[in-house]
């Protein structure tokens, strides 16, 4: 993987990865030797992938170097745990490594960044990464939109899905609900209600389009009705939403109208606003 594909905020954490630097070497280090990293943000690993990066290790090798600090007589790893247990898989005894000096906080902003940019994450996963970014070294939501290469309002949506019912964050973790389902779910109250919703678009496998219509049957009434709304209409509704990531709703008469845009706490208006100043 070159360098080019990271972002400015990775890089300058862990520059040139792949390559060491001036007085570096890449060591081989027993897998004995290399215990995991306390703060891995990710919760989860595919299976299925972790096989298919183990095949590819036995037939070519590791080709990219992990990232270690030392941690007594022992060493932890920085980044590519993905690496490391495909390399377990694969039967490998050691693995080409990269030791550099980390104190905790730059290990966990490693770590963080490094998933958020190098892997697919789950949507919750990569929302709590922007949170411990925010909360344990006191990022603001551009800086955390810098250092993983979004921007700005991406991460703000992101970040709304951690105001989702325990139950809706277990579906959207494992992949039963999509984060567009779950920006929708959002403007659902009360969270009795969000739930048995969310659970009804799993049961009977709705599209993120069937559930805003049954949020607003307003929008799927047939054409020629008083209350239809043209095709360009809905898509520009929706195209809203996406930037907005909370409902809204557009009338619109010969040139003349309104947009409405809708928040649910104190919280949610500071977002917007916020969303605003920065246009």
């Amino acid at each position: 993987m070159s360098t080019q594909r990271l972002g400015r905020g990775l890089r300058a954490l862990i520059p040139e990865v792949e390559e060491p630097a001036a007085g570096e070497e890449i060591r081989e280090i027993d897998l004995d030797q290399i215990e995991p990293n306390p703060f891995q943000p990710r919760q989860s690993f595919d299976q299925e992938r972790l096989q298919e990066l183990a095949a590819s290790i036995e037939e070519f090798g590791l080709l990219e170097p992990v990232l270690l600090r030392e941690h007594g007589e022992r060493y932890q790893l920085v980044a590519g745990e993905r690496r490391v247990r495909a390399a377990r898989l694969a039967g490998l005894q050691s693995v080409p490594a990269l030791l550099r000096d980390f104190d905790d906080a730059d290990m966990m902003k490693v770590a963080l960044i490094e998933n958020l940019q190098r892997e697919n994450l789950n949507p919750i996963e990569e929302a709590e990464g922007f949170q411990r970014l925010i909360d344990q070294f006191g990022f603001t939501q551009g800086q955390v939109a810098e250092a993983v290469g979004r921007k700005r309002p991406s991460v703000a949506n992101a970040l709304r899905l951690l105001n989702l019912g325990e139950v809706e964050k277990d579906l959207v973790r494992e992949g039963l609900l999509s984060s567009g389902h779950a920006k929708v779910l959002l403007g659902v109250t009360p969270e009795g209600r969000r739930t048995q919703l969310a659970r009804r678009v799993v049961e009977e496998g709705l599209s993120v389009r069937q559930l805003e219509n049954l949020l607003n049957p307003a929008r799927s009434v047939p054409r020629g009705t008083l209350r239809a709304k043209s095709p360009e209409l809905v898509d520009l509704e929706d195209d809203l939403q996406r930037i907005f990531g909370t409902k809204v709703s557009v009338i619109y008469r010969k040139g003349v109208g309104k947009i409405a845009i809708e928040y649910y706490s104190d919280e949610e208006l500071e977002r917007l606003l916020e969303l605003f100043r920065t246009v």
